[in-house]
């Protein structure tokens, strides 16, 4: 059995005295952490049959670092091409939606914008999920015969 998980991640800034730039491979090992920790914690013995993971070939996710931690846990990539949306669960199931329920709603502060992202997938159905991962084999289908370009644009 494996495990699909997508990693994603924008560029991100702190707003702190001259805008530092967060060190994105930490960031991605940090994530693969705690991927690792909540697989673990809610699939006992799935980390000894095999992950394969999910990523769209960013630098950060394809740097040595980010290589290196992969083979210490033996985790398999699936093969992706780069910056692909049609291949990214995020991108083709998730956005949409997400961008159609924040549509016109304007928020005062980071926490309450934080706080209604919260909220909406707190109250997403499960079947929400599967839907959108149960996709990806015939997205991954329709790329193969196109030879790799976009399946929709």
């Amino acid at each position: 059995m494996y495990v699909l998980a997508k990693i994603a991640f924008g560029s991100l800034k702190l707003n702190s005295e001259g805008h530092k730039l967060l060190n994105l491979h930490k960031l991605v090992i940090s994530t693969l952490d705690r991927l690792k920790e909540a697989i673990r914690r809610k699939r006992p013995g799935l980390l000894r049959r095999g992950v394969v993971l999910q990523h769209d070939n960013a630098t950060p996710h394809s740097a040595n670092l980010t290589q290196q931690w992969l083979q210490r846990y033996g985790w398999k990539i699936l093969p992706h091409p780069a910056h692909s949306p049609d291949l990214a669960p995020s991108d083709f199931h998730l956005f949409g939606p997400l961008k159609r329920h924040l549509g016109g709603m304007a928020f005062e502060t980071e926490d309450d914008l934080i706080s209604e992202l919260r909220n909406w997938f707190d109250n997403l159905d499960v079947d929400f999920f599967r839907v959108g991962i149960n996709s990806l084999l015939s997205r991954w289908q329709k790329c193969i015969n196109l030879h790799g370009y976009y399946v929709e644009k």
